[in-house]
């Protein structure tokens, strides 16, 4: 639900910063200062806004775009590194659980009924100080992951409707979510605009490649936790267009 509901204001924004960038292309003068949304850059704040004529349909996984640009996978992988002592932390919480389950396992029949039900009872409150654990630690990654993903959209978003209206392109889509969840069906790779975005969006931030990842991008995810836990929620992932 957590994830869901993370997903949905995702794609809000992104419904409401294209609508607000496409609006300027198209208008001569704002009416008002506060009518314009935040300069990504200057580079881009000195661009002549193209007028949207073309009548192509491009294509473009937005979550894809956001966490394989270079400011995406940095950002992630800093991300990450953050967490890493939280998920220390969980792994020796699990693991004292897990000891004390494998004693109730191998001598409970040898323990007389106080000590028995004494173990059983460290055993059930350990387990909810963990499982509350865990979920606090997911959903504390899944927020801080939803503003990095927010922050990048609202500088990516000029670049992908100045791409589009320079190419040609009268509508982009978002195929970040499959077919049946998006009502697109399919997009093949001749409309995907995601690369030439991404390598745009990384030329006029200036951010370079992350150097300890190579060549793959960091996927975004919930922090690793022992598997004896409970699932974690599903995140956005980046994705190669659909066929």
């Amino acid at each position: 639900m957590k994830s869901k509901f993370a997903r949905i204001l995702l794609a809000i924004a992104v419904t409401f910063t294209f609508s607000a960038f496409a609006q300027t292309g198209s208008a001569a003068t704002p009416t008002t200062a506060a009518a314009l949304p935040a300069a990504p850059s200057s580079a881009a704040a000195t661009t002549t806004p193209v007028p949207n004529t073309g009548t192509k349909v491009g294509a473009i996984n937005i979550e894809g775009a956001i966490f394989n640009c270079n400011e995406g996978r940095r950002d992630m992988e800093t991300l990450q590194k953050k967490f890493e002592p939280k998920q220390t932390e969980l792994k020796g919480q699990n693991d004292e659980l897990e000891a004390l389950k494998k004693q109730m396992s191998t001598q409970g029949d040898k323990l007389n009924d106080d000590a028995k039900a004494s173990l059983q009872k460290s055993i059930e409150s350990k387990q909810k100080l963990f499982d509350r654990a865990v979920q606090d630690a997911q959903e504390d990654f899944g927020n801080q992951q939803q503003e990095v993903a927010g922050r990048i959209l609202q500088k990516m978003a000029p670049v992908i409707v100045k791409y589009a209206q320079e190419n040609g392109f009268g509508m982009v889509i978002d195929t970040s979510k499959p077919w049946p969840q998006s009502p697109i069906l399919m997009a093949g790779e001749g409309v995907d605009i995601t690369k030439p975005v991404i390598d745009l969006y990384n030329t006029q931030s200036g951010v370079p490649a992350p150097s300890a990842s190579g060549t793959t991008a960091p996927k975004p995810a919930a922090p690793k936790t022992p598997a004896s836990t409970t699932p974690k929620p599903t995140t956005p992932k980046p994705s190669e267009p659909k066929q």
